[in-house]
């Protein structure tokens, strides 16, 4: 007890030590703010800045393009309205990129999952080889986009790289140069796709597959049921909770491809190998056009939303095929 001027005064506590908190609500609000703000920071305010920006032309320098001045007005940003949405759809370099995103996500739906489906079935078991090829099959997936997309461009290069010597050994008179041809550069980034995700998926079908009980497959194979009928008729009804989370994950990964992109094509040649990012950030942010990038941005936003309410709300709310 403290003493002042010879009085006794009892300590003092604070009011909040008589709240009743739980401990779960203590971590809530000791680390949910500092996530919140930089989530607001990072990911909403630059959607609600390119909502703004999309029916302006505006380089990006100088003020805001709504920020008129009444004697001058803005020599920055013009007003335009829907002009940007009406050149995004005429432009053939747009068409070229919603295309490829389209053959991203179907290469992804019908080739990169049943290829990683097939692999997980093949090797999901315990066993040291099993493991082997579980890591030999991840590690593209680790690797960053970037440092994928250069190590590619040097394979797939004419003049030194795995291309060239490929074209020595079948005989042509002249060195390969996938990248530099349509329509072989957008194929060959289809390629490197496929082979860098695929591992991802498989070890979500491995998850699923391990979760299954042994004594469900033991029992139907006593009861004569055949490999093939095992897989139809358990493993794959089982594995539905899976195989809906990662046909998820390959569609909206298929509408962000950008980073491998890049350091392979850099969308060339001739626009040919872009996909909806990639032709976001060239032409609206390299060519200094703000506003028609913020237009692109709008219309990604809108299709990745759609497609999330929409799977939600039919093939996950299900449960099962």
């Amino acid at each position: 007890m403290a003493v002042n001027d010879g009085i006794a005064q009892a300590p003092r506590r604070s009011a909040w030590r008589y709240v009743p908190v739980s401990d779960r609500t203590r971590m809530l609000l000791i680390f949910l703010p500092p996530a919140v703000l930089v989530f607001s920071i990072f990911v909403i305010l630059p959607m609600v800045q390119a909502g703004f920006f999309a029916p302006y032309k505006w380089s990006g320098y100088g003020p805001a393009p709504w920020a008129m001045n009444e004697a001058t007005g803005n020599p920055f940003g013009q007003w335009v309205g829907a002009r940007n949405f009406d050149r995004m759809a005429g432009h053939s370099a747009f068409q070229a990129a919603a295309t490829n995103t389209a053959m991203v996500v179907g290469v992804s739906l019908l080739i990169q999952l049943p290829l990683a489906l097939a692999m997980a079935l093949l090797i999901y078991r315990k066993s040291y080889a099993n493991t082997v090829f579980r890591l030999i099959f991840f590690v593209p997936y680790i690797l960053a986009e970037v440092a994928t997309g250069l190590i590619w461009s040097f394979v797939l290069d004419g003049n030194y790289g795995l291309s060239r010597y490929a074209s020595d050994l079948m005989g042509l008179g002249k060195a390969l140069f996938p990248l530099a041809e349509k329509p072989w550069a957008f194929y060959s980034i289809l390629g490197v796709i496929v082979w860098k995700y695929f591992g991802f998926h498989m070890m979500i079908y491995i998850a699923g597959l391990q979760s299954i009980p042994r004594e469900l497959l033991e029992s139907a194979r006593i009861d004569g049921a055949k490999p093939l009928q095992r897989v139809i008729y358990i493993k794959l009804p089982l594995l539905w909770p899976a195989i809906t989370v990662s046909v998820f994950y390959a569609v909206l990964g298929g509408l962000q491809v950008f980073d491998l992109v890049m350091p392979m094509t850099a969308g060339g040649p001739s626009n040919s190998s872009h996909t909806l990012v990639s032709y976001l950030y060239i032409f609206g942010f390299i060519r200094l056009d703000v506003g028609y990038g913020s237009a692109v941005g709008v219309f990604l936003f809108c299709v990745g939303v759609i497609f999330a309410f929409a799977y939600r709300n039919t093939v996950q709310r299900e449960g099962r095929p």
